[in-house]
């Protein structure tokens, strides 16, 4: 009898293990997904943050991106986690408008960056170069650019396993937030010491080593500058499919279905349907993300200078 019991409870206590690690499977595969869905914002993420740090003594580099990379995980563990999670509770049918807020805001960053590139002026991030701020004056301004970027990562994360239990949400998200923020501030890290490693590599050996030392030196300004033009185009290209998709969502077929019909017409090419179709669908949503942000911009530059010009009159 005992030992009849003692079987039977061995069955259960294994019959649990075999659930628990289901479910963590089921968390693993669902914070993956999670996390390839919000990889745009992520990217630019990564680009943004090391233009904070130029200009900095190099020994305060990693430093100033541990405090920012600490403000990083606060906003998204104490601030935008609880948020998101009651209002995918009890207020679900608000989370498409909010990722289309975001939507705009990134296609606005993207189209004011570009505005900025070509105009010589605009934006913030190469002004703050032109103004050196103290460390303090650093990490607040990056922790508050990062809180608009988590923010939007988190809604995009809650918004593909919406279809789980809260307790389950809550774990997927506590998980994204703290991998999402290890991976990018590691990465951020590494780029902003990379001439650094170089410097040392090349002083201390010679030969190939030595050539590939001062490689890294010289090449760590161009990786900056395609960095930046990655997040730009990341940022249209995710503002703009979040704001055609919340479109189709919130009743409006027409853009969606036309974008879809495009991937259709090139899906059935051999070898590389798969590969168009998402061609198609990036660029449409990178266009749309464009057009989007162009009008806030000029928005935004048409009432500045009507500001203006009253302040002037006045």
């Amino acid at each position: 009898m005992m030992a009849g019991g003692l079987f039977a409870l061995l069955d259960d206590v294994a019959a649990l293990a075999r659930m628990a690690a289901a479910s963590i499977d089921d968390v693993a595969a669902a914070t993956g997904k999670a996390t390839a869905k919000a990889a745009g914002v992520v990217i630019d993420d990564a680009a943004v943050t090391p233009q904070y740090v130029r200009g900095l003594a190099a020994e305060r580099e990693l430093p100033i991106i541990k405090r920012i990379a600490i403000g990083s995980l606060r906003n998204k563990l104490l601030i935008i986690l609880p948020i998101a999670l009651l209002l995918s509770q009890f207020l679900p049918w608000l989370l498409t408008p909010l990722l289309m807020v975001g939507g705009c805001y990134l296609s606005y960053e993207a189209v004011h960056k570009i505005w900025g590139a070509i105009f010589g002026h605009g934006d913030h991030h190469e002004a703050a170069d032109e103004h050196p701020r103290d460390e303090e004056a650093v990490v607040s301004g990056a922790v508050r650019t990062d809180l608009i970027l988590s923010a939007e990562i988190m809604v995009i994360a809650l918004n593909t396993i919406a279809g789980e239990g809260f307790w389950s949400r809550l774990v997927i998200l506590a998980v994204v937030a703290v991998v999402i923020t290890v991976v990018v501030y590691g990465v951020v890290g590494l780029i902003v010491k990379m001439d650094d490693i170089g410097l040392k590599i090349a002083e201390t050996s010679s030969g190939f080593t030595h050539k590939v030392g001062r490689g890294l030196v010289r090449g760590m300004p161009h990786v900056m500058s395609v960095l930046s033009v990655v997040g730009t185009a990341a940022m249209l290209w995710v503002g703009g499919h979040i704001l055609l998709v919340g479109i189709d969502e919130l009743g409006f077929h027409p853009l969606y279905d036309a974008v879809h019909h495009g991937e259709e017409a090139v899906s059935d090419i051999a070898g590389v349907g798969g590969v168009l179709a998402w061609i198609v669908n990036t660029l449409a949503s990178a266009a749309l993300g464009l057009v989007v942000g162009a009008i806030i911009v000029a928005a935004q530059l048409g009432i500045t200078r009507l500001l203006a010009k009253r302040s002037a009159t006045a």
